[in-house]
């Protein structure tokens, strides 16, 4: 099992975007919270394996329907995930 940590940049808060990539993640079999930071960009801990996370990451640039992601970038982890059985909206 592999961590990450996205920070994730664009028109991706008010668009469903947190929603749509819960829905994918827990489709996947990924566990993590996704959620809106103050300063727009939407920030994206998962946990999986790593074709999963590979697949994940590849939505997440994507982006949803409405959404417009201009970048995805790695982040230092800062968030405890322990307990987590689920994909889950902050």
């Amino acid at each position: 099992m592999s961590r990450v940590r996205w920070l994730v940049t664009g028109r991706v808060q008010g668009v469903g975007f947190r929603a749509f990539v819960a829905h994918a993640a827990s489709g996947l079999g990924v566990v993590g919270t996704v959620r809106n930071l103050d300063d727009g960009r939407v920030e994206v801990v998962a946990d999986g394996n790593s074709l999963a996370l590979a697949l994940l990451r590849n939505v997440v640039q994507g982006g949803s329907r409405s959404a417009v992601v201009s970048n995805v970038e790695n982040a230092d982890i800062l968030v405890d995930m322990i307990g987590h059985k689920s994909f889950i909206i902050i």
